[in-house]
């Protein structure tokens, strides 16, 4: 369940077994009431969300009540929170995944859920390059790197190649440099510009069952 004040967005993921359950409506509204009280009691951590009062019960007492109604196994399996001048929460697939954006700038619901769709759709694993990981950058220049040296070509030319394969991983697996999924002529940064000058990502999570 994704939801967002507009400032602050929580994810919660209240894992169950069956997709009969994932849909039935009461389970639904109980997912909707914890994060509505993620939201007004400023939760910061899945342990403090558990803890939290759900009329009269904590949060995790009212799970385990689920588990006798309902006769499977569910769990409070994950909490996620993004905080911005501008957040959009975005729904997917019948509540299977939830999607947080946070925008440095206040923008249009129609921006924050193109954003949020993108994400949902695309997966990417940060913002921009700045926010990959060491390790991930040396593991696919590696992998070139051996593709390269596979295909028989010259070592001289394996760095240089390489280079040009990770500029290629960061266009497909970076949020702002990915191709905007509503109009592939244009990047989501460029999206984003034409919406206004300066509006950008601070932030994002994509919560997906299984």
């Amino acid at each position: 369940m994704a939801k967002s004040n507009g400032k602050t967005g929580v994810v919660v993921l209240l894992g169950c077994e069956t997709d009969f359950v994932a849909k039935n409506e009461d389970f639904v509204k109980f997912a909707q009431s914890v994060a509505d009280l993620a939201l007004a009691n400023n939760i910061k951590t899945v342990e403090e969300l558990g803890a939290a009062q759900l009329d009269g019960a904590s949060v995790t007492d009212k799970v385990n009540d689920q588990v006798a109604k309902i006769g499977e196994k569910i769990t409070l399996a994950r909490f996620e929170r993004v905080d911005a001048e501008s957040v959009a929460a975005y729904i997917h697939g019948n509540y299977r995944m939830g999607v947080l954006v946070g925008f440095n700038k206040e923008t249009t619901e129609e921006t924050g859920k193109d954003v949020a769709m993108q994400i949902a759709a695309m997966n990417p694993i940060a913002i921009d390059e700045k926010g990959v990981s060491e390790e991930t950058i040396a593991r696919e220049k590696e992998i070139a790197i051996e593709q390269i040296k596979a295909e028989g070509k010259p070592a001289e030319m394996a760095e240089k190649i390489a280079t040009g394969k990770l500029a290629k991983f960061f266009k497909e697996n970076t949020l702002l440099q990915q191709a905007f999924v509503k109009n592939g002529d244009q990047s989501v940064a460029q999206y984003l510009k034409s919406i206004n000058a300066d509006l950008t990502v601070t932030g994002f999570t994509r919560v997906a069952l299984g």
